[in-house]
């Protein structure tokens, strides 16, 4: 027997099952060990609107769980495409994050002709809310009722005008389901943002505007919007007074807008279960849901299969919607 070739082999034997031990457990300690560092957060929307308050209010509280600052990276434009497209292409390390919306996960992939990334560029970690929106008009028009107005567009039609965030964003699209199930003809009138949309709608420049609480209820709250009704199939807890726009005279009226946390294709699977188990017990928090709701919010965490079959029948769901308003952005 050769005594080098039979040394040398005990010795590769050796090597291969130390790398066979080691590497399951290298593995183990990363999972174990994430997060060691500050995770970052981009939430593809300007800083103070209605996304990134929530996204802020979430973060906070999650970041105590998880034992590292989440940090916000605003990065808005073409209706959340370009912030979640930098998103899709960061490192799957579990140190970058995407801040979702039924926008960028829904809608845009049938408004625009490219988003600049896919659906599948990403893994889902959990929905964070369910949000409402509510019909607002001026204190000063005449309706303090939703049939009031479905009245007057029915006597004039054309005459009425909802003014939106933009083509295909949530308030465009709850105003085109509204047309559609009301059998009303009201002119879109289309704002870049829907603080522009607010604006002429107190200046006496437009009918009603359709847009999420966390947008609106600071005008309602202070009597500068009359809100007619909310578009959930349940009225919210922060204005338990304010009627479903379907016991208000649309029936099987439902419409509402949604968030949720998503992390680059190729993440660690156990750092997006550590993820979502961290997401689920911030929501259960009576303060953090107390927070949400006062906003026009409900907290509705999901496992990550959960969210994974949500988004993908909402992606069909408001797919319809689009393709109803002809709504399309080049």
């Amino acid at each position: 027997m050769n005594l080098a070739k039979s040394t040398g082999a005990l010795w590769a034997a050796s090597i291969a099952s130390s790398i066979a031990l080691i590497a399951p457990a290298g593995s183990a300690v990363g999972a174990e060990t994430w997060p060691s560092r500050s995770i970052n957060l981009i939430v593809p929307f300007p800083a103070g609107g209605g996304g990134d308050t929530l996204a802020r209010l979430v973060s906070e509280p999650l970041a105590r769980e998880l034992g590292q600052t989440i940090v916000i990276e605003n990065k808005p434009g073409a209706g959340g495409n370009i912030g979640t497209a930098t998103a899709s292409r960061a490192e799957p390390n579990g140190y970058t994050l995407a801040y979702a919306t039924n926008g960028t996960q829904a809608i845009n992939h049938w408004l625009y002709k490219t988003t600049g990334f896919s659906r599948d560029d990403f893994e889902p970690i959990s929905r964070l809310t369910t949000i409402a929106a509510a019909v607002v008009v001026n204190p000063a028009d005449p309706y303090r009722s939703l049939k009031d107005l479905l009245d007057a567009a029915r006597a004039k039609p054309g005459a009425l005008t909802c003014g939106s965030a933009g083509n295909g964003t949530t308030s465009h699209l709850a105003c085109e389901q509204l047309k559609q199930m009301a059998g009303v003809n009201i002119v879109h009138v289309p704002y870049k943002g829907g603080a522009a949309a607010m604006t002429d709608l107190m200046g006496g420049r437009l009918s009603l505007l359709i847009d999420v609480m966390p947008n609106v209820a600071p005008q309602i709250n202070a009597q500068r919007l009359r809100a007619l009704a909310v578009t959930t199939s349940e009225r919210v807890a922060s204005n338990p007074d304010i009627p479903t726009v379907a016991e208000a005279g649309v029936p099987g009226y439902s419409f509402f807008a949604w968030d949720a946390l998503y992390a680059p294709k190729g993440t660690p699977a156990a750092v997006l279960d550590r993820m979502n188990a961290a997401v689920n017990k911030v929501l259960a928090e009576p303060a953090v849901r107390a927070q949400l709701e006062a906003r026009g919010a409900q907290a509705a965490p999901t496992s990550r299969e959960g969210l994974r079959a949500f988004s993908s029948e909402e992606y069909d769901r408001l797919g319809k919607v689009v393709r109803t308003a002809g709504a399309v952005i080049d």
